[in-house]
């Protein structure tokens, strides 16, 4: 169950999704938060601006738990996102032994809004995080935030033409 507490990281992830757009990358922000309740780290989207397409927040987040955190850190850990883990994320998540995620919306709402937008296919598919990663703890998409990251998409894209 997603509580107020949860609702304050996401919304701190749309803020750094918006913050990815006026840097001229696609609407990402994912923030990690400990088993304390502090946050941890926290990242955008890079993929445009650094030129790397695996410059994704939680990717990011999890290379950063890996160095700084131990394996019952990263365990209790929760990782919050704008929107779904893809694969790639997905994996490094499980990889690294990280706990719960919680995000604003699916990997297939994105996938939904993105054709509704005019862009082409993917050149990965969209996996459901459990999947790729079945031992993590997910939850989302989160009614009414799923709208709001909708809305960042597109604002990027009508940015981006």
């Amino acid at each position: 169950m997603v509580t107020d507490n949860d609702l304050q990281h996401l919304r701190r992830c749309l803020e750094l999704a918006a913050e990815a757009i006026e840097a001229g990358d696609e609407p990402f922000g994912s923030v990690l938060v400990g088993g304390d309740g502090a946050t941890l780290a926290e990242d955008r989207n890079r993929e445009t601006s650094e030129g790397d397409q695996t410059r994704h927040p939680e990717l990011a987040l999890a290379r950063w738990a890996a160095r700084h955190l131990d394996a019952e850190q990263r365990a209790t850990a929760t990782v919050y996102t704008s929107g779904e883990h893809c694969p790639m994320c997905a994996a490094a998540h499980g990889w690294v032994g990280l706990g719960r995620i919680v995000y604003a919306s699916s990997s297939a709402q994105t996938s939904a809004w993105l054709t509704d937008l005019g862009v082409g296919p993917s050149p990965v598919r969209a996996i459901p995080i459990q999947d790729v990663a079945p031992g993590v703890v997910v939850e989302g998409p989160v009614p009414g935030l799923d709208d709001e990251v909708h809305e960042l998409h597109r604002r990027y894209r009508l940015r981006s033409t």
